[in-house]
């Protein structure tokens, strides 16, 4: 199912290759975000040309509208957005999270008002298996409780507990419905906030379950980003070596990198498209604002070093377009920044193949920062 092919010798960075139903993924990998079944902006194709490998869809989203049953109607989740290679669908708990005011957790689930129109739904552990086996995706996750940061320890320590009793539901339901036969994997999740023994001792717990693979959640939800890679070095020091690593909802180009050296393997975020709404694009050189004036004459293609579609645009034209609201902006601008993310993690497991990935990702990341403020 997942299988390590190299490893640097410096860091605990690896290569792997992870199959499931749609195919096989090579790791290091970036998911793109399609939230409601769509990476915004984009068709299919497009997303597909810019090397993504696996996408990521939403289970309360999709649960809300257009329900799973719909979905599950009209052949699930690839048939129904015509994307032919794997999807990995969030299990909702981190909407636990972002929609605090519109849920109520207990023992059993969570109870949701719908952010559309009040409707009541709720998510347990079983039902999140239900949905998901409607959706029809690859990677599946298990029932978790996303806390904010700050936390107070004895809040966390009890969030965790629920966390580990809903992951043990989750399998046992993912089990009684069929879902490993079908090729379906699910991951379970580790929380624990910046607390070192609540991460680890999730981590162990979890591990003992025995779960295809494992993310890690909570991360990004406040803290500052040395807590960021500390909460992340916690759990990989103790999730099984022979499984795949998910960090949920990163990052930046250089935090990526850095994670990777951690020892993680898979990672989404929904960066590259939401700063394309804002004109924003990624080069090697740190992030570019296409609103300013000093690229109005531009002739240079977002990042010369970059290959995409939108590489056959200058940014002269692309400020044009983002000054005249033209949707196009939002477009290329979404397709040059998920190659940008594409062409990093290809870069690191080329990197870690040849035996020099800490080398290289130290270089990168200076050369990155060192010019971020001045793009």
């Amino acid at each position: 199912m997942f299988k390590i092919l190299n490893k640097c010798p410096q860091t605990r960075a690896r290569r792997g290759e992870l199959a499931t139903a749609h195919g096989l993924i090579h790791t290091p990998v970036f998911m793109p975000v399609g939230t409601q079944a769509t990476v915004k902006g984009l068709t299919p194709a497009q997303v597909e040309e810019t090397g993504a490998q696996i996408i990521l869809a939403n289970t309360y989203h999709l649960n809300i509208r257009p329900t799973s049953e719909l979905i599950a109607r009209m052949g699930g989740l690839h048939s129904f957005m015509r994307w032919d290679k794997p999807i990995l669908t969030d299990s909702g708990g981190f909407q636990a999270f972002s929609l605090s005011k519109l849920r109520k957790i207990s023992e059993e689930g969570i109870q949701f008002s719908s952010h559309l129109d009040g409707k009541k739904l709720f998510i347990s552990p079983e039902s999140c298996m239900q949905i998901q086996k409607n959706l029809g995706s690859d990677i599946c996750m298990a029932l978790d409780e996303c806390i904010p940061y700050p936390c107070e320890y004895g809040a966390c320590e009890k969030s965790l507990e629920r966390t580990l009793r809903w992951a043990g539901r989750c399998f046992d339901e993912y089990v009684r419905l069929g879902m490993p036969q079908s090729g379906r994997l699910l991951f379970g999740i580790a929380q624990g906030s910046c607390y070192k023994d609540l991460r680890q001792r999730c981590c162990r717990r979890l591990s003992e379950i025995d779960f295809p693979g494992y993310a890690i959640g909570g991360v990004s939800v406040g803290e500052p980003e040395k807590e960021m890679l500390e909460q992340v070095d916690y759990c990989t020091e103790i999730l099984p070596e022979e499984k795949p690593r998910y960090v949920m909802g990163v990052g930046t180009p250089p935090q990526i990198l850095q994670m990777i050296g951690l020892g993680a393997d898979m990672f989404d975020c929904v960066m590259p498209t939401r700063l394309a709404r804002h004109a924003c694009a990624f080069t090697l050189d740190g992030e570019i604002n296409l609103k300013n004036a000093k690229f109005a004459e531009d002739p240079l293609p977002l990042d010369p070093e970059i290959d995409s579609y939108a590489s056959n645009f200058s940014r002269a034209y692309i400020r044009h377009l983002v000054k005249a609201n033209e949707m196009l902006a939002c477009t290329l601008i979404s397709i040059h920044n998920i190659r940008f993310f594409q062409i990093l993690t290809s870069q690191a497991r080329r990197h870690i193949q040849d035996g020099d990935f800490c080398q290289w990702s130290a270089e990168w990341i200076k050369r990155y920062r060192a010019n971020e403020t001045q793009a």
